[in-house]
Formats: structure tokens, sequence, C-alpha cells
């Protein structure tokens, strides 16, 4: 028996990785005992000016991602697992 879980994560790219760079290091990082094996099912992107003002970096981290991809869904890119 498996449990399947649905986990919605925020991920600040500082190194200008692209998706399939992200979504790799997702997937493809060993852990332990092999417990975990993510696949990455969707991606939602979007681009801001980040800097230490940033609300992301200072303010309501929910309160901002709930802005900027309620506003972005034209952008979402849909990634089937194979």
């Amino acid at each position: 028996m498996a449990t399947v879980y649905r986990v919605e994560l925020m991920i600040i790219d500082h190194k200008g990785l692209d998706t399939d760079e992200v979504i790799e290091a997702l997937q493809e990082t060993s852990y332990p005992n092999g417990c975990i094996a993510p696949i990455v099912m969707s991606v939602d992107t979007a681009v801001i000016d980040y800097s230490d003002d940033h609300p992301l970096n200072t303010g309501d981290r929910t309160e901002e991602f709930i802005k900027l991809f309620t506003k972005k869904k034209e952008k979402l890119i849909k990634y089937k697992c194979g």
C-alpha cells in the first residue's frame, strides 16, 4: 500500500534555472531509502523583481502567492508525467 499526496510548493529561483531544470531537481533528488518519489504534475510561473523588500521576503507570503498566481493563469504550463 502507498499514499499519494498533493503538495503545493512555492520555489523562488535565485539562479535563473529554467522550468525543466527546476522540475528535474525536484524529481531526480535521491531521497533516503527511496521514501518518496515526487512527480511534478503542473507548473505555474510568475516573474518578479525580487529584493530584500519584496513581500515574498518580508511580508505575508501567502497573500503575495495568491496575488501572483490568481492573475497569471495564462502562464500555466502543464507537464505530462511519463
